[in-house]
């Protein structure tokens, strides 16, 4: 059990499914009160209303298309005049699909940069200055081990991750001083209808589904992590560790690890 994030209000994009949808379970089962964002009004209503009938606490959804930039505004101002401000932001919204660079179009790599990337900075940018004015707050981004270790026919959506790593490492020094604290997320692959989009022919699932994360349990342990100093968050273990070493040795483990890279 969190106590810190008791009565706290936490925020969650692209909390309609998936691991955003597991975390804000994992929320109420803690006793946060939730916002919950994302583009699919159905599916934030019914899991809303779950919420509320499960753990009997406030849960207050928005739909928003983190895509939009002047959505991402008016929601956000929405949210701090009729909710008030946000203690926890978990920047979750975001997608990926497996091609070569040379198959993937110019629409698939402006929307994932859109949506993994600039949305995730909007949304940061709408809730930074009531955190820094308190002096109290969390930014949680959900990246990927892609962000720390590209592979084949993920190069956009690694990119992306890439980048969200940048950022949050960049923004944790610049906010350290408020009392703000800035924690990123990089999963491996986990069992959610993420792949639906990403490996639409299900090649990627299949040779790597026992290695697939429990979202439920992703979901605790990030939950967890709320309102404390964590730097990062790394799962599973194993995956991290050859990460660490493709830091230090790409080539050679290239070289190693080269046929596991086109599992995709």
């Amino acid at each position: 059990m969190n106590r810190r994030i008791q009565g706290c209000h936490v925020a969650i994009t692209g909390a309609s499914s998936g691991i955003g949808e597991k975390i804000a379970i994992e929320c109420a089962n803690n006793g946060a009160n939730l916002i919950l964002l994302a583009r699919r009004e159905e599916r934030l209503v019914r899991l809303a209303e779950q919420i509320k009938h499960d753990y009997g606490i406030s849960c207050s959804y928005y739909i928003l298309d983190v895509q939009d930039l002047d959505s991402v505004q008016r929601v956000f101002s929405n949210i701090a005049q009729e909710v008030g401000p946000i203690d926890v932001l978990v920047n979750n919204a975001g997608f990926g699909i497996f091609n070569d660079v040379l198959e993937a179009s110019l629409d698939e790599m402006k929307s994932m940069f859109e949506v993994n990337v600039y949305g995730l900075v909007a949304c940061t940018k709408m809730v930074l200055p009531a955190m820094m004015e308190r002096k109290k707050g969390h930014i949680i981004n959900i990246g990927s081990q892609a962000g720390k270790i590209a592979t084949p026919k993920s190069s956009l959506y690694s990119a992306t991750k890439h980048a969200v790593l940048g950022f949050t490492n960049s923004l944790r020094m610049e906010v350290k001083s408020n009392n703000i604290y800035v924690t990123s997320v990089n999963p491996g692959p986990i069992k959610t209808d993420f792949f639906t989009i990403a490996d639409k022919q299900g090649d990627y699932v299949k040779n790597v589904e026992r290695w697939m994360l429990d979202p439920n349990k992703v979901a605790r342990i990030i939950v967890e992590a709320m309102l404390t100093p964590k730097r990062e968050i790394n799962l599973p273990g194993w995956m991290n560790t050859g990460s660490t070493l493709y830091q230090v040795m790409p080539r050679l483990f290239e070289r190693i690890a080269g046929n596991a890279f086109f599992k995709k």
